[in-house]
């Protein structure tokens, strides 16, 4: 298992219980916006342009499958080598913003419709 399906796995229980009794509580936010804010704060250094992450850096967060709760907690209180986040520096508002810009990008191809990689 990779660090980045520990972390997932992780930060996939902390949520569990919320999602599981319908508390969904994901705010509606601004994509537009969201894909600005990305980009000033410097999400893209490790994250990719398009939130399509890289090897070493950060995961892929384009089309994110975390729930709210989950990508906030990670904001919050980061895994790994990911600075915090606290609402003093990225507020609420703003990491809604992100979220639906995320939630917005296209699903990643899958590597058979690649035809390079389907040999």
């Amino acid at each position: 298992m990779t660090q980045w399906s520990v972390v997932a796995a992780a930060v996939l229980l902390v949520v569990s219980a919320a999602t599981a009794s319908g508390q969904d509580k994901t705010p509606a936010g601004d994509a537009k916006v969201g894909q600005q804010i990305f980009r000033d704060d410097g999400c893209w250094e490790c994250h990719g342009t398009v939130g399509q992450g890289g090897a070493i850096t950060g995961p892929r967060l384009a089309h994110t499958a975390l729930p709210y709760e989950a990508f906030v907690q990670q904001l919050r209180v980061p895994q790994n080598a990911m600075p915090p986040y606290e609402s003093t520096i990225l507020s609420d508002t703003d990491a809604a913003n992100i979220y639906a810009w995320l939630k917005s990008l296209p699903a990643p191809e899958a590597a058979k419709s690649i035809p390079l990689l389907s040999n």
